[in-house]
This record gives C-alpha cells, sequence and structure tokens, in this order.
C-alpha cells in the first residue's frame, strides 16, 4: 500500500535538496504550486501523467516517489546517512576557499581546531569584549521553503553585528555553526560564502566555524544556522543606557520590515491563508517582503560611537520596542513613545489588517517600522538625526522624563491607515 504522508515528505525532502522552491518544481512541471503543496502535505498523489516529468525533475524514479523512500544497495548505507569521509573533506576544502581572509589579526588557517585571534589594540586602554550568539528561528524555516537560503545568511549576521553595536562596540570576528541532515557541497558553500560576504560588509571576519552533519536529527536539505560574533569596545566608550537623563530625546531608525522577528505567526498565517504569499505589497509579493534581510545598522552608527553624543540604544527585535527599551532605561526614568509618530511600513499595515492582529499584539511581535532606537541629548538631537538620514530615515519619537508607572510608557495610537 502506498502512504501519502510518506510520498509527500520524500518529494519535500528531494525537492530541498535540490534547492528548490514550490513555485520552481511547479513552473518545471507547468502546474500550480498549490498542487506540489497538495503533494508534500500527504492531500494528494500526482496523477499518472506526471509522474514521469516529476521523477525527471527530481532526479529519482517513479518507483522511488511512490514508495516514498530511495532505493539503496548495502554499499551505500554509510555514504547516505550523510557521514563520508571523502566528501567531508572535499566540503572542508571548498569552505576554506570561502574564508579566505586579509585579516591580519587571524594567525592560524580556517580550518585548524579552533581559531586564533589578536586582540591587541594599544589604542584602546581598557579594552572589553562584546560577545553574543544567535539563531534565526521561523524566518530560516520559509528560507529554506521558499528559496531565500543565502539571503538569511545576511539576516544571522547583520543581526548579531547590531546586537554588539548598540553596545558601543566594533564587530571583530565571527564563527559560525551549520547542521545540516546532508553535507551538500554546493549548498554549504554558498552559505558559507555569504556569511563571509555579509562579515566584509560589517567590517568583520568570518574567522571559522563547524559543520555538524546530523541525519537522525535533522532532515535531508534543512539546514539550521547559528553564528557567535565578538566585538570590542574601550571601558569608557561602552553605550548601556546609564548616562541617560531626563529631557533627553528618543529618536528611530527606519527598519525594512520584520527583519528577523515574529515568523512564527507568519508561518501560522500562511498555513491559513496561503493565498497571502502572492499578494502585492509595493510592487513586491509578500514573501518577498517578509524575506527582505535585516538591515546592518553599523555603517550608519560606526563613527557617531567615539562622539559621546548617544546615551543608549535599544535594537528591536523580540518584545518589540517596549521589551528592548526597557533594557536601557535606567531606574527612575520612563520612556515616553509616542505611537502616533511612528512611521508603520505597509507589511505591517497589511499584516495587521489580514492577521486581524491587535496593537498590542503587532507592538510586542513586531518592530513596526523601528530597527534601532537611539537616546540623545537634545543639544545632539538634530546632528544625530541629520547624520543618520545620510543612511536611513531617523526621526523623534520620544522623551525621556521621570519615573512613571513603568520605563516605558506609550502614549497616542499607531496610524494604520
Amino acid at each position: 500500500m502506498f502512504d501519502k504522508r510518506k510520498t509527500g515528505n520524500f518529494i519535500i525532502d528531494r525537492r530541498r535538496e535540490l534547492g528548490m522552491t514550490q513555485r520552481q518544481l511547479a513552473d518545471k512541471l507547468s502546474i500550480s504550486f498549490q498542487s506540489v503543496s497538495k503533494w508534500e502535505n500527504g492531500i494528494a498523489y500526482p496523477s499518472i501523467s506526471i509522474l514521469y516529468n516529476l521523477a525527471i525533475a527530481l532526479d529519482v524514479t517513479v518507483d522511488e516517489i511512490l514508495l516514498g523512500s530511495k532505493k539503496e544497495t548495502e554499499g551505500q548505507l554509510y555514504r547516505i546517512s550523510g557521514i563520508d569521509a571523502s566528501y567531508e573533506k572535499k566540503l572542508k576544502r571548498e569552505i576554506a576557499k570561502c574564508l579566505e581572509t586579509n585579516d591580519f589579526r587571524l594567525l592560524n588557517r580556517v580550518d585548524a581546531t579552533a581559531s586564533l585571534y589578536d586582540i591587541e589594540f594599544p589604542e584602546i586602554r581598557d579594552l572589553v569584549l562584546v560577545l553574543k550568539s544567535d539563531g534565526l528561528g521561523a524566518k530560516q524555516k520559509l528560507a529554506a521553503e521558499y528559496g531565500f537560503t543565502e539571503s538569511i545568511c545576511y539576516d544571522l549576521i547583520n543581526r548579531l553585528v547590531n546586537d554588539i553595536v548598540i553596545m558601543g562596540a566594533k564587530p571583530l570576528a565571527v564563527l559560525d555553526t551549520i547542521i545540516c541532515g546532508k553535507a551538500e557541497i554546493s549548498t554549504i558553500k554558498n552559505l558559507v560564502k555569504a556569511m563571509s560576504e555579509a562579515c566584509k560588509l560589517n567590517e568583520c571576519s568570518l574567522v571559522g566555524g563547524k559543520t555538524l552533519i546530523q541525519p537522525s536529527i535533522v532532515n535531508s536539505g534543512n539546514y539550521i544556522l547559528t553564528s557567535s560574533a565578538m566585538g570590542i569596545v574601550e571601558r569608557t566608550k561602552i553605550i548601556d543606557g546609564s548616562t541617560i537623563e531626563k529631557g533627553d530625546s528618543v529618536l528611530a531608525i527606519v527598519s525594512n520590515g520584520l527583519h528577523t522577528n515574529g515568523y512564527s505567526l507568519i508561518h501560522s498565517l500562511l498555513e491559513k491563508k496561503p493565498s497571502m504569499q502572492e499578494d502585492k505589497i509595493n510592487g513586491l509579493s509578500f514573501i518577498e517582503q517578509i524575506m527582505k534581510p535585516h538591515i546592518s545598522y553599523y555603517a550608519a552608527l560606526k563613527d557617531l560611537l567615539d562622539q559621546d553624543v548617544i546615551h543608549g540604544m535599544a535594537h528591536i527585535t523580540g518584545g518589540g520596542i517596549e521589551y528592548n527599551l526597557n533594557q536601557i532605561v535606567p531606574e527612575g526614568l520612563c520612556a515616553i513613545i509616542d505611537l502616533s509618530q511612528i512611521r508603520v511600513l505597509d507589511i505591517f499595515k497589511y499584516i495587521h489588517i489580514n492577521g486581524n492582529i491587535n496593537d498590542n499584539e503587532m507592538l510586542h511581535i513586531f518592530n513596526c517600522g523601528v530597527g534601532v532606537i537611539l537616546v540623545v541629548a537634545p543639544v545632539h538631537k538634530e546632528y544625530v538625526i541629520n547624520y543618520i538620514k545620510n543612511f536611513y530615515a531617523c526621526y523623534e519619537i520620544g522623551l525621556i522624563m521621570d519615573k512613571g508607572n513603568s520605563k516605558v510608557t506609550f502614549k497616542g495610537r499607531i496610524n494604520w491607515l
């Protein structure tokens, strides 16, 4: 007896192994992507008329599709499990090419047991290391499903760098970890290359990392990415909110969309309303809008870090404005945020309306158009706004006042029109 679910899972795994989205497979077969989705969800079998072309597209046999598994010979079992010593050596050689760097601080080769990095900076009198690790969660799942495998690497690096920069630090080095069910050389090479390029854009280096082949844990064709970053800052230049004062201005630097938060909710919405993925917002499909890579704000902020004009910075990620701003406002003070001043992006208006999500949830789950918040003295407000505008829109959304009922208080309402 054939098993629709087993066949569906086989099609999913094989499609992802080949780096295809549902749309790309559907286009190869001249059918709707909804048909591919039905197969993969175990709702229907491919028709007899389409099976042969599907087998060619997936580079398998018709029998393998119907049985939902690859035919294996005894000699192939160990290799197919995802662990092949010769294959792994080739993979390491390809990765090493992607990690080539002129960074003189990297003291050993990239395939060494561990990376040696020189952190001597004579110009910094009291050096402090800033360390951060992170992953991508549900956005990565959507990236694999819709073919944004490489752009997700920029999300990962840019988010890490932002979390370091808001402490006043310069990013130096990044280590990555890739967990996969099968070590596909071309895909892993592209992942490492994209992460390396993202690091270079942020004036730091991808100095090494680890590829873990775990076929019993991760399905073939799936990849889990995490990274750790190191930066440095002089102790007297640390920006942690401790110098925030009553009367300071609260400024917003715009985001370009969801960045890396809220994707569990997005995944749920797409399951309920799959037609959303084709809806157009400002000329881009819904999927293209939500998969825009997380902005890096390093270029816009780096020259301000030594000028003593910023009292505090908050990177607006999970928990939204209130949670992240709450981390830097000192006891005894309160940030009054005027929601009516926030320039809400159209993608958030679309999600608010089509997802029937109330204001509180939107503010808690999403950045709603605010990527980073800066707290500055009034005397520096115009200078900082005009400087940031060379890179991104920046505007005032609030004021630091005496303590209220909490460290962050909202007034007004977001304009969703």
